[in-house]
C-alpha cells in the first residue's frame, strides 16, 4: 500500500490488469490483437485454421497473470507450443507492433502500453523458433 501526497491517507496500488480494465478488456484487447495478426499478410499464415476461444483465453490468462490479475495460466508451455513455427524475431516484432496498435486503439495510455508490450517481449525466447 502506498500513502497520497499528504500521507495520512493511504491509497491502494493498483496492478496494470486494474488499470486496463480487468479481463473484459483484456479479452477485447485479444479479440482485436488477433484480428490483426490473422489479417496480416506476414503472420496470418501462421494460423491456418484462425485463433480459436481456446487460443483466445491462453493468451487472456498468460496476460491476465503477467499484468498482476488473478488468472493463472495452466495451458500448454509456450516454447513448446511455438517449437518448429519458424518465427522470426522480425515476426514477433511486427506482432509487437500489432500489439501496440491494439492497446492504443482501445485507448490505454502509451505508459501503460509500453509496460505490456515489454511484459509480452519476455517471451520473446519461448516464442521465436528461428
Amino acid at each position: 500500500m502506498t500513502m497520497t501526497s499528504d500521507t495520512s491517507v493511504p491509497a491502494e496500488t493498483i496492478s496494470v490488469y486494474q488499470a486496463i480494465g480487468g479481463r473484459g478488456a483484456l479479452s477485447a484487447a485479444v479479440d482485436d490483437f488477433f484480428g490483426r495478426l490473422l489479417a496480416d499478410p506476414v503472420l496470418g499464415p501462421f494460423f491456418p485454421r484462425g485463433a480459436g476461444p481456446v487460443h483466445r483465453a491462453y493468451l487472456v490468462t498468460i496476460l491476465g497473470e503477467a499484468l498482476g490479475g488473478p488468472e493463472r495460466y495452466r495451458g500448454p508451455d509456450i516454447a513448446a507450443a511455438h517449437h518448429g513455427l519458424g518465427i522470426t524475431g522480425a515476426h514477433f516484432d511486427l506482432a509487437a507492433a500489432h500489439l501496440y496498435a491494439t492497446l492504443d486503439g482501445l485507448g490505454v495510455p502509451r505508459h501503460l502500453s509500453d509496460h505490456i508490450v515489454g511484459i509480452v517481449g519476455g517471451l520473446r525466447p519461448a516464442v521465436v523458433t528461428a
